[in-house]
């Protein structure tokens, strides 16, 4: 092949402004080669270097007693007692999955894998965070399927339980989903595997699938925004194979066994670049790599395509050279790839060789750890406007409204598609908040969450951030959890328009703000920039992954509501209304301000109900549909009826935070209501369980009836 002449308009096909294209030319001080020009597009690209983000970044709380190894790695890790740690992440795979929904969602859940079980984790659960456009757009059920389908067909056939997750639309997303993939592993604290490389002169090994011209270019496509000629950036979308996929965990899992593995990194965003760049920027060392020894699944693949190429289910691996034989036969027993490709060296230097002939030789450090770092400007988004005022309704009538929206109906249509009970240790399963995970062979379990309103980031970037935070801890608290540690995803427009950059900076002060206060530190994450098509911005979307401990598995708040029972409302009640889901979905209204949120409130609350949750049967938190919402929800599940003792709009609808309602007995409800006031934790009776009818004050209607829109109302407009 001869190369493309080095010219301006493939300097920009590359994502590369004219300012970085002149700091190249200084750094290497001539015209770069064509695959070092896909070099450095793939480590300087907003997806791979956090050129726009790292700023912030840095400000993100990530210490706390409880973590071992936090960003910077594969995945965040956190010791959870007895010798044992959890490893998590959560990971975006938006664009891909706009443009070829199931192989793009399908390839986010593998990527997600990959992270946890390369640092020596069994998976143990997965979750996802999917946003859609409005039901009527005409990709929207298209979309939602392939997605779907996609998360459901790798999950499944790697064999990880998906125990929790959220489903939203909204037309923001019309032209962006976004599909957020979590995946978190069981490891012995002593058996944690890095990626930095060490040793000079050690080899350098390939390890799975075969490498084709699959998602070429994935991660440039990745770090611009959308416009009408998208179908054209289908061949960057990478094709998974979950099977292989479950190959190379076993493989590596007994690889790692042997003592074999010095550092080990997965090939995900910009493929083999990637990979071995980080591990050498990591490790202060050079790598070279010889491109004829790459095993491909295609002929004549040149070395821009070997370097560029995003071939799922790859391992990249610094290897112990006297146990060479012992792993390659791991790989061979796996029916797996196994090459040495390459080796650590000395020099700054990143060497890439095919057939004797050197493709692109570049200071390694300047790919990487001293890739381009941008200080956006940005402006604060401007204070909300006052919320008008909210006429009273019908509590029932907002109730089915909300109840026939496909953002609150019940999402069984999704969640039925995904194994939920494969390994056999799933406690709490999709439908009911947070998931549940016995960790095998202990007394312990872990549960899981991920949470964001978008529309309150929107009105008020900083609350927002924080109420993110609050509700994952919440979510945690409220099946008995001890909240552990936090992932962040952070979906946004473009960081080069101020106001999405001010939402940017915002949303990273309060998520700060609400982790120092509740003690949840950010562990690992992701930054989706860029997420715009012709020009419209998605929603600011900070997805918050969060795990929590529970020490006992009886200590784990997994009953159900029962007649007779009292509902009791934790925390204080304004009726915030601002920014709400009845305003939303009832009154066609996006106004007002986030609800605030009272760290102090948050910690002393969720304090209160863990430490006497003896006394607590059922849980929920509040959150978008408030009390109203909460209870049908709590009364649904369980088969029993409702009666709330009041009626008024804002405090059955309101979205005040720090609250959660719990159902209990009379004795037990003696007991929290005592403890509450010797705590100063405010706490109040709302009403009862029974029957079969759910009433608000005077008016009431069938629990069944609601039942059967709760359940229908999602499939009716997706299937």
């Amino acid at each position: 092949m001869q190369e493309p002449a080095i010219l301006p308009d493939l300097i920009a096909a590359h994502g590369l402004s004219s300012k970085e294209y002149a700091r190249i030319l200084e750094i290497i001080d001539r015209v770069p080669s064509f695959t070092e020009i896909g070099i450095f597009s793939a480590m300087w690209n907003e997806h791979c270097s956090y050129k726009s983000s790292k700023k912030w970044l840095r400000t993100l709380p990530t210490q706390g007693p409880q973590v071992i190894c936090g960003p910077g790695e594969n995945a965040g890790v956190v010791d959870i007692g007895d010798g044992q740690a959890v490893i998590f992440k959560m990971e975006s795979h938006n664009h891909p999955s706009y443009i070829e929904p199931y192989q793009g969602a399908a390839t986010g859940v593998g990527g997600i894998l990959r992270d946890v079980f390369t640092m020596g984790a069994r998976p143990i659960a997965a979750m996802n965070s999917l946003s859609f456009g409005s039901f009527d757009h005409p990709r929207t059920k298209s979309l939602v399927s392939g997605v779907v389908a996609g998360v459901g067909g790798y999950g499944n056939c790697f064999g990880v339980p998906t125990i929790a997750g959220e489903v939203r639309f909204d037309q923001a997303y019309n032209g962006n989903c976004l599909v957020n993939a979590f995946a978190a592993g069981l490891v012995d604290a002593d058996k944690i595997f890095y990626s930095a490389a060490s040793g000079v002169g050690m080899p350098v090994v390939y390890l799975g699938a075969k490498t084709g011209r699959d998602g070429v270019g994935g991660a440039t496509m990745a770090s611009a925004e959308f416009d009408d000629k998208i179908e054209e950036k289908r061949p960057t979308v990478q094709v998974g194979d979950p099977f292989t996929e479950k190959r190379l965990m076993e493989a590596t899992l007994e690889l790692m066994a042997t003592g074999a593995v010095i550092s080990i990194q997965d090939m995900g965003a910009a493929g083999l670049t990637c990979s071995a760049v980080e591990m050498g920027d990591k490790g202060n060392l050079g790598i070279r790599l010889d491109l004829e020894k790459v095993p491909t699944r295609e002929t004549n693949m040149n070395a821009y395509e070997m370097m560029l190429s995003e071939s799922q289910e790859r391992m990249l691996m610094v290897l112990n050279p006297e146990l060479e034989d012992i792993a390659k036969s791991v790989f061979d027993k796996w029916d797996l790839d196994f090459a040495i490709i390459g080796e650590t060296i000395a020099e700054d230097r990143f060497l890439i060789v095919m057939n004797g002939e050197v493709k692109a030789d570049l200071p390694l450090k300047a790919l990487s750890g001293n890739a381009p770092e941008y200080d956006r400007p940005w402006v604060e988004t401007p204070p909300a406007k006052p919320l008008n005022d909210v006429v009273q309704i019908d509590p029932i009538d907002g109730l089915k409204i909300l109840l026939s929206s496909p953002n609150y109906a019940a999402k069984q249509w999704v969640y039925e598609q995904y194994d939920s009970q494969v390994m056999a240790d799933t406690l709490r399963a999709p439908g009911l908040g947070a998931g549940i995970v016995r960790v095998h062979g202990t007394s312990k379990a872990l549960a899981f969450t991920s949470d964001v309103t978008p529309r309150y980031v929107a009105a008020n970037p900083f609350e927002g951030g924080k109420q993110a935070v609050a509700e994952a801890y919440r979510n945690l608290t409220a099946v008995g959890a001890f909240p552990l540690a936090t992932t962040d995803n952070l979906n946004f427009g473009n960081p080069e328009k101020t106001e999405v950059m001010g939402q940017f900076v915002g949303a990273i002060k309060g998520i700060s703000a609400a982790v120092e206060a509740l003690g949840i530190p950010i562990v690992s994450g992701n930054v989706s920039l860029y997420n715009e098509t012709d020009g419209t911005a998605i929603l600011p979307t900070p997805t918050i992954g969060a795990v929590g401990l529970i020490r006992n598995i009886d200590d784990a708040i997994l009953g159900l509501a029962r007649d007779d029972h009292i509902a009791i409302l934790v925390g204080k009640t304004i009726g915030h209304l601002g920014q709400s889901a009845l305003l939303a979905e009832v009154f066609n209204r996006v106004e007002g301000d986030a609800p605030p949120v009272d760290l102090e409130a948050e910690k002393k609350n969720g304090e209160f109900i863990r430490a006497n949750l003896t006394w607590i049967t059922a849980c929920s938190d509040l959150s978008d549909g408030g009390l109203a919402l909460a209870a049908f929800k709590m009364a649904e599940a369980a088969g029993v009826g409702v009666a709330i003792n009041s009626d008024n709009t804002a405090e059955i609808f309101g979205e005040d935070q720090a609250r959660y309602l719990v159902a209990c007995n009379f004795d037990q409800a003696e007991a929290l209501m005592v403890a509450a006031g010797a705590a100063g934790i405010p706490i109040s009776y709302v009403g009862n369980f029974g029957g079969n009818q759910v009433r608000f004050g005077d008016t009431s209607a069938e629990l069944s009836a609601l039942k059967q829109i709760f359940r229908s109302s999602f499939e009716a407009v997706v299937a």
